[in-house]
Parts: structure tokens; C-alpha cells; sequence
């Protein structure tokens, strides 16, 4: 590949040291030689739809599990996941009166940075969980020793969950008649859940009056779905490289969009060095310490010709810093000519330690980060053009807060997070309602 040269003689944050080179290389051949689980075509779509996001047309959703499992590769993990955004997708697209485009944390999420290489439990050092796409959870010599073969593992397991996505988004379930079957087995006990019924019930009648007049659409049966990851093991990325026949660009093939996370975005490193090279669209993760050089420094590697849906700038401030950090980069962006997309992550800067050592997040936090995005963007007079959130469709306990009102004792519950804390399938829908309202208000 010609780009593969350069990015390997840089830095590269946040890689395993692959105890057997040989093997590895032996993979990454393997990789090079199978189908693509994406398409350029899909890639090109998605920046279109992301175009539209940049312009104040449309609003991205993005989201899913922390670090996915293979264990979790099944058809009702991913169901429960992709029922979920659809819920989410609903509310928002219905009580703000928005298209929302669908982009799902899923098949290819299986590797994490880490703040530590290694982990320390009674004496003894090991290696640091780096998802399953590098080691194994389990706290023993074996497990934690990175393994080149697990890379297959993860195309294979990303190559089923893209199997179950298309089936699920195309074949039925993704119907908007059925979306009160989506909420049939929480809404008793869910606040939010009751309000979701009265939007399905005004769906319901509004698809009876379509059918009536025969207005019933195509789009109203299927949904447009896409799959992100962060791209941060570049052997992987790389062998996963193809160039489209058509205009020789580059694209890889892992996922429709990849990102940059935070850890990851020097602009002397590997991963800049890597994604300047690929057509995707892709997205940087910004924290609060980020200054407004770094960030004309990623428009010019990632985005010199302004591509409209090249480039979409992720903020992770916290609640506490949201509104005085992010005003100063979104009007320095605007300044510099970048049409790219400012979305929220409101998870990853409000994580903290519980009294039982768990991570979690309070739900009121995540909500305040929100607000104070949408609060930065009004008072510039600029888009506020989505939110990349942490979630499963499980009624985990992970995170504090919302309608459940969990509260620390609950945490232990149903924690089953590999990696950082997740909203539930109902803490999920309440931010859904919380953002609706806060988009509308615009």
C-alpha cells in the first residue's frame, strides 16, 4: 500500500508489543486477502449524510457498547444494541423534527487504549486489558499476552455483527410500524418508556393515514445504519487498506468511519500520519486540554481541502469545562473555513471511581455536558450536530442516575462492563428526550 511507508517509521501511541513478529506478519497477510467488510460506496453515503450534518440539516447519533466482546457477537446483543439507537433515532427525529443519521459504535469496536500498559493485582504485574482484539480479560499470563490470531478474531467477529446489522436494518425489524414492539418489554416500568408509547401511538396513526392516502414509502420500512470504531491498532487498519478501482483512493474497509481518540492525535504520530492517507470520513476525539494550534494542525494533516463530511471534531470537555473550553475551537474552526461536524461526547469526561472501585458516570453529568454543548453553538450561532455516546441494550447498572435513580449500592447489580461504564437501554432513552428538547429549543 503506498501509504503504509510512512505512518511505520513514526510514533505509534497505544500499540501492542506483539510477542511474535512473524505471526503477526502472517495475519496481517491473511487480512490483506480478505473481503472488505465495508464498501467505498457506503463510505462515500455516510459522507454525504455527515455533509448534511456540518450544514445544520441533519444530526448524527452515534453509539454503542464501550469495547465490544466476542462473547457478545450475537444475534440478541446486537439486536438489543441497534433497538436501542432506533429508539433513540425516533425520539429525537420525531419531538425535534430532525433527521438523524445511525452510526453505531459496533463491529470493529473491539480494542481500547489504556492509561497504563500494564496492571498490578496483589503484587503481580501483567499486561493491561487491551480489548479482545489484542488479549483476554482474565488476570493471568495467558490471557494477557497480546496474540496476533485475535486480530482474525475480530474481523470474523465483525464480519457476523455487520451480517445481523443489514439483516435487522433491512429485513423488517428496523419498520417504523413495529416501533412499539421495540419498547414492549420495559415499558411498564420506565418513565421514559411511557413517553416514548405516546410518540409510537402518533407514528402508528400518521403510517394508517399514509397507507390510506397510498403515500406509504420505502423509507418508512428500512433505515440507513453504519458502523464506527476507534482506529487505533494500525496493523489491523492497515491490512484491512483497499483502493476502490474507480478513483484509486484509499478506504478502509474495517468501518465506514473511524476515529482518532484523544491518546492518539499527536499531530507527529502514526495515526495522523495513517488516516491523512484514507478517503473515510473520520473523527478526532477533542479534551479539554486541546488549544487551538493542535487544532488547525489536524484541519490541515486530516482535512486541507475542507471536504464537506471529511471531518467530524468529537468534544469530550466534562460538564465543568464544556463551556469554557469548546467556544474557543469551534470559532477558531469556523475562522480557519472547516465545514467539519462538531459533535458531543458527554461520557468519557465525566468518569470517575465509585467507593467500590467500579468507573461510572452520573447520568445528571452527562446531561449538563450536553446542555453546555448546545449552549456553546447557540450563543456562536453554530450547529450542534450531534452526540457519540457509551450504551447497551441491557438493563445494566453502570451508571448513576436517571430514571432508574441507581445510586452507588446499585452499581454491583449488573455491572458487566470490560472497560468503562455504559448507560442503559433506559438512561439512553431519557437522554434521547433530553437532547429532542434541548434541539428544539434552539
Amino acid at each position: 500500500m503506498p501509504h503504509s511507508d510512512p505512518w511505520r517509521s513514526l510514533p505509534s501511541a497505544q500499540q501492542p508489543e506483539w510477542p511474535d513478529p512473524g505471526e503477526l506478519d502472517t495475519v496481517r497477510d491473511r487480512l490483506r486477502r480478505a473481503v472488505p467488510l465495508v464498501v467505498p460506496d457506503e463510505c462515500e453515503r455516510l459522507k454525504q449524510r455527515l455533509a448534511a450534518v456540518s450544514r445544520g440539516e441533519a444530526f448524527l447519533l452515534q453509539g454503542g457498547d464501550c469495547a465490544e466482546t466476542f462473547a457478545d457477537t450475537t444475534a440478541e446483543a446486537v439486536q438489543g444494541k441497534v433497538r436501542t439507537l432506533l429508539q433513540m433515532a425516533l425520539v429525537l427525529t420525531y419531538a425535534a423534527s430532525v433527521p438523524v443519521v445511525k452510526v453505531g459504535r459496533m463491529a470493529g469496536q473491539y480494542a481500547k487504549p489504556r492509561s497504563s500498559p500494564t496492571e498490578t493485582r496483589d503484587g503481580r504485574t501483567l499486561p493491561a486489558y487491551r480489548g479482545d482484539a489484542v488479549n483476554g480479560f482474565a488476570f493471568t499470563t495467558a490471557d494477557r499476552t497480546p496474540q496476533p490470531s485475535r486480530l482474525l478474531r475480530m474481523y470474523e467477529a465483525a464480519a457476523a455483527t455487520l451480517n445481523l446489522l443489514r439483516a435487522f436494518t433491512t429485513g423488517g425489524y428496523a419498520d417504523l410500524s413495529r416501533a412499539h414492539s421495540w419498547n414492549r418489554d420495559f415499558v411498564a416500568s420506565s418513565p421514559a418508556g411511557a413517553r416514548y408509547v405516546e410518540i409510537a401511538d402518533q407514528i402508528e396513526r400518521a403510517l394508517a393515514f399514509m397507507r390510506a392516502c397510498g403515500a406509504d414509502t420505502p423509507a418508512a420500512h428500512t433505515t440507513e445504519f453504519f458502523v464506527s470504531h476507534e482506529g487505533l491498532l494500525l496493523d489491523y487498519e492497515d491490512a484491512m487498506t483497499r483502493t476502490a478501482p474507480g478513483s484509486g483512493r484509499s478506504y478502509v474497509t474495517s468501518g465506514h468511519l473511524l476515529w482518532i481518540g484523544e491518546r492518539t492525535r499527536q499531530l507527529d504520530g502514526a495515526h495522523i500520519e495513517f488516516f491523512s492517507h484514507v478517503a473515510n470520513p473520520v473523527a478526532v476525539k477533542l479534551g479539554p486540554a486541546t488549544e487551538a494550534d493542535d487544532l488547525l494542525g489536524l484541519l490541515d494533516r486530516l482535512d486541507p481541502h475542507r471536504e464537506p463530511g471529511r471531518l467530524t471534531f468529537v468534544a469530550r470537555m466534562g460538564a465543568d469545562r464544556v463551556r469554557e473550553r469548546l467556544p474557543v475551537l469551534v470559532e477558531k474552526a469556523a475562522a480557519e473555513g472547516s465545514t467539519a461536524a462538531w459533535v458531543c461526547d458527554p461520557m468519557h469526561g465525566n468518569t470517575f471511581k465509585a467507593p467500590s472501585g467500579q468507573k461510572t458516570r452520573r447520568f445528571d453529568d452527562i446531561v449538563e455536558e450536553v446542555t453546555g454543548f448546545f449552549e456553546v453553538h447557540r450563543a456562536l450561532g453554530t450547529h450542534p450536530g450531534g452526540v457519540h455516546v457509551e450504551f447497551t441494550g441491557d438493563n445494566v447498572t453502570e451508571c448513576l442516575g436517571g430514571g432508574g435513580g441507581l445510586d452507588f449500592d446499585d452499581l454491583g447489580r449488573r455491572y458487566e462492563s470490560t472497560c468503562d461504564p455504559r448507560l442503559n437501554r433506559t438512561q439512553s432513552l431519557d437522554l434521547a428526550f433530553h437532547i429532542a428538547e434541548l434541539y428544539r429549543s434552539r
